[in-house]
């Protein structure tokens, strides 16, 4: 486990490095989402909703 201490005594890496994993997360999420939003809804989804209402 890290404490914020170690982070100060730790040489921090060349142009930004520390900052591009997050972005990368976040750039993975957003086309999952996309992806996911894009799809089309089955079906047999359809019709059990259709059946709750």
């Amino acid at each position: 486990m890290r404490s914020a201490r170690d982070e100060k005594k730790s040489p921090k890496a060349k142009g930004g490095e520390t900052s591009k994993p997050g972005r990368n997360v976040g750039e993975a999420l957003r086309r999952a989402y996309d992806e996911a939003v894009g799809e089309a809804v089955p079906d047999d989804l359809l019709d059990l909703l259709k059946k709750l209402d």
